[in-house]
């Protein structure tokens, strides 16, 4: 079990990818380009009740045990305990995302106390994963090189989170948008999954 939760990070990071490319195959048409994750789950969708079982619960989980195992083994050093709660945080704002589904289209003027909770976890999960790696950058605890990534995923996070909102409300492309923003978390949580392993 101590394995399971020292590895968790490296696991969901894969995890992940392979889940919404999993699940995408049993939702007709899919587009990878034009629709968020999180519609693979939305109301009335093909995939809405596989896609939480494939993707947001087993995620979830994984993120809690990664969470808990910072906290434990780094219990003398705050800010890495912070992070830990942070990767916690994530993680069960994961789950909240697979319980609650979006509308099944993101445009509507008027969304679903579902689909509000949905966004405001989506919103934390962001969050989360950005006070995570800020904490890695200011803190000299951490080598000069996980530092670094740490501060280039953010500003490839924040770079994509805005043209997101652009290709949104332009109604173009947020797909990849949403998959690249969110894929420069993923790629700070392995990194920095396989420094603490280390």
């Amino acid at each position: 079990m101590d394995s399971l939760f020292q590895y968790s990070g490296i696991i969901a990071s894969i995890w992940i990818v392979v889940g919404i490319y999993v699940a995408s195959l049993f939702y007709p048409n899919f587009s990878h380009s034009k629709q968020f994750c999180s519609e693979l789950g939305a109301f009335g969708s093909p995939t809405q009740k596989l896609s939480p079982l494939v993707n947001n619960y087993p995620l979830g989980a994984l993120f809690v045990f990664f969470g808990y195992h910072l906290i434990s083994n780094f219990s003398d050093h705050l800010p890495t305990v912070i992070i830990g709660i942070m990767v916690i945080i994530h993680g069960l704002c994961t789950w909240v995302c697979g319980y609650f589904p979006m509308d099944a289209d993101p445009y509507t003027k008027e969304p679903t106390r579902s689909c509000l909770i949905h966004s405001w976890s989506g919103m934390l999960m962001l969050l989360s994963f950005i006070i995570a790696p800020t904490i890695v950058i200011f803190s000299s605890y951490y080598s000069l090189p996980i530092r670094l990534v740490s501060l280039i995923c953010i500003i490839g996070c924040s770079y994509f989170a805005y043209r997101l909102n652009v290709a949104f409300k332009a109604k173009t492309v947020p797909g990849i948008h949403q998959r690249l923003s969110y894929g420069f978390q993923i790629l700070w949580l392995f990194v920095y999954s396989f420094f603490v392993v280390a």
